[in-house]
């Protein structure tokens, strides 16, 4: 079963939940939004033809336009960070597969990219960038990395044996 996400300490105990681990949850929830916002606007973008690339880009590759492309970003990119994004807001312990799920998404999507147009722009460098930090703080949220205490992360659920 997936760890969860801290929980909001209660009023008055901000010490409950360990600073690293706040600020490590704090970034995931930033970037993870901005992965979000970012893929689904490149989605729109290129399927609405408001970001018009050249077709010599797609040479190397299985597409013959920019649709599938589009609809992958969209979708696929853009819907498992926007998903990630809302669990970590809501704090479901799922929350941490899905931001490692869109994380590892995101540096796929800028890798398979950049073979298939035969380039790379610091944009697809940013994006690698912003995968990998996803990755790495879900990592440190798990307690994977040593400088990390590994602490319950989220909201459990009441059985009728508690």
């Amino acid at each position: 079963m997936p760890t969860p996400l801290p929980p909001a300490p209660p009023s008055g105990t901000r010490g409950a939940v360990p600073v690293l681990t706040r600020m490590a949850r704090a970034a995931l929830v930033i970037v993870t939004v901005f992965n979000a916002l970012s893929a689904l606007a490149g989605g729109i973008a290129i399927l609405t033809g408001w970001l018009v690339m050249p077709d010599s880009m797609l040479a190397n590759g299985p597409f013959d336009s920019f649709v599938w492309p589009g609809v992958i970003l969209l979708v696929v990119v853009g819907g498992t960070q926007t998903l990630a994004s809302v669990l970590l807001l809501l704090r479901r312990e799922s929350a941490l597969v899905w931001s490692a799920v869109s994380g590892f998404g995101m540096t796929i999507w800028i890798f398979v990219e950049t073979g298939i147009i035969a380039g790379i722009s610091w944009l697809q460098g940013l994006y690698f960038a912003t995968g990998t930090v996803q990755l790495v703080l879900v990592l440190a949220l798990l307690g994977v990395v040593g400088w990390m205490p590994r602490a319950p992360l989220g909201r459990r659920r009441q059985t009728s044996a508690s």
